[in-house]
């Protein structure tokens, strides 16, 4: 029963009830608007009466200096409870009204999250192997993350590590009591492994050390001990380990890593791929790409007909490096998905592609720049707010949008990205990766894992293009 109600709950009924809330409630906006008016006047009089009380002061004083400091205190005591009342408004104004106006806006933008966990709470509960040793902080933070995502999503945890840092780890963090619960209760396992490979080694000191933590993490998923695997390590490791230990899909020449960069509607993030994998591209590696990137969108961010875009320095399709104009030619004779034609830099957060690729050198300077526009844009934001008690005031009912802001900008809260073109789930995360990315990226793996991403990648090779 309780799964029957469930599935009836979709976006188009939220967002009516919520249009039908504030059709009821218009006059709490009323209010909202009258509030902050009165609160303009109210400063801009207090102003004018703080600024004549100091004209009769100084008129005052230059008259009767005993009776100008009676004056003086007088006035200063009113202005102090002057401003203590506004102060007292303001707050109230925050408490009883911000509520009021914004919780149901926020309500709405967090609305996919809601029915994203009404899904996950239907999905079955999948093995997902963990790099502990990989990553800058590893392993105390990606322990953390592994253990909130537990609790959040329906997923298990092998954990592979050298258990004594792990342990340490734990104990260091307050995460050892957590830890043995987890343990006992069958939702997390650790697995024994060497050291990691470094984030300065090359990637093929995979083939020589088989006990490094992300191929012994590998091979859970290569023995079907494990449906997705995920590290915040050496990508490049990462990659080869993949490679060698479970095999690419037959007719891709070259994984990709795809990102997921948001757009101007947040329910509707843009793939972009490849964004480090492979800098040095052929034509056919892209088309592949596309191939991959299509699926992808289909499967997991639920898009019935994704538009493939090429990024390129120009819409036309004579534009661009030798690589560009034949890709754009390879592209364009595809009837399995929907190519869009060219994507300039301005348009890959617009919404207007559902997928976008490009070489894995192009892809990875997107994508390391894109990382630093939310701190930017936030730094100017709080730059620019006016000072002083209006711009406190302003800024406490804006506290809310512009958290959300910075949240939808986070890399941390995309989390990690798919390496596709590989015959497993494999997420990468960013090697600074903390717990926040740690859980996001497992919610990734999961979700990949239950739309059946793999079963409809492995139906590439049927593709007459991939067989000449």
């Amino acid at each position: 029963m309780a799964k029957e109600t469930a599935q009836k709950i979709n976006k188009p009924r939220a967002i009516r009830r919520l249009v039908i809330w504030y059709k009821r409630n218009s006059a709490v906006t009323s209010i909202v608007d009258s509030a902050a008016s009165s609160a303009v006047t109210a400063s801009n009089v207090a102003g004018n009466v703080v600024s004549g009380a100091g004209s009769v002061v100084s008129t005052a004083s230059n008259v009767a200096s005993n009776v100008a400091g009676n004056v003086v205190s007088s006035a200063e005591s009113v202005v102090n409870t002057a401003s203590s009342v506004v102060s007292n408004a303001s707050s109230i104004a925050k408490n009883t009204l911000q509520p009021l106006v914004f919780d149901p806006l926020k309500r709405l933008q967090n609305n996919d999250n809601i029915l994203d966990r009404v899904e996950e709470s239907q999905s079955r509960r999948i093995w997902i192997a963990v790099d502990g040793m990989g990553g800058d902080y590893a392993p105390g933070p990606i322990l953390e993350g592994c253990l909130e995502a537990i609790s959040r999503f329906p997923i298990n945890i092998k954990f592979v590590g050298k258990i004594e840092k792990v342990k340490d780890a734990a104990d260091k963090t307050g995460l050892a009591e957590l830890l043995e619960n987890e343990i006992d209760n069958n939702r997390l396992e650790l697995i024994d492994s060497g050291e990691p490979i470094g984030m300065n080694e090359e990637a093929t000191a995979v083939r020589k050390r088989k006990n490094a933590s992300i191929n012994v993490a590998m091979d859970l998923v290569r023995n079907n001990k494990a449906e997705a695997v995920y590290s915040a390590g050496n990508s490049g490791a990462m990659m080869a380990s993949a490679i060698f230990r479970i095999g690419r899909l037959k007719g891709i020449d070259r994984p990709a890593i795809g990102a997921l960069f948001p757009t101007r509607d947040q329910t509707r993030p843009v793939l972009v791929l490849d964004v480090g994998a492979n800098t040095d591209c052929k034509p056919s590696y892209l088309y592949q790409f596309a191939l991959l990137g299509n699926i992808y969108a289909k499967d997991v961010l639920q898009v019935k007909k994704p538009r493939i875009g090429l990024l390129n320095i120009g819409e036309e399709e004579c534009k661009g490096n030798d690589l560009s104009v034949k890709t754009f030619e390879l592209l364009s004779a595809e009837k399995s998905f929907d190519f869009g034609g060219n994507c300039e830099g301005r348009d890959v957060l617009s919404g207007s592609f559902d997928v976008v690729v490009c070489d894995g050198f192009t892809g990875n300077i997107l994508l390391k720049f894109l990382e630093s526009v939310g701190g930017v844009l936030l730094d100017i934001l709080r730059s620019e707010l006016p000072r002083g008690r209006r711009g406190k005031v302003g800024s406490a009912f804006l506290k809310s949008n512009l958290l959300r802001i910075k949240k939808r900008l986070d890399h941390a809260e995309h989390g990690g990205a798919l390496l596709l073109g590989v015959n497993g789930i494999c997420v990468i995360g960013h090697g600074s990766s903390k717990s926040l990315s740690v859980v996001s990226a497992l919610r990734l793996a999961h979700s990949a894992v239950n739309h059946g991403v793999m079963d409809n990648l492995n139906q590439l090779q049927k593709l007459q293009v991939l067989n000449s």
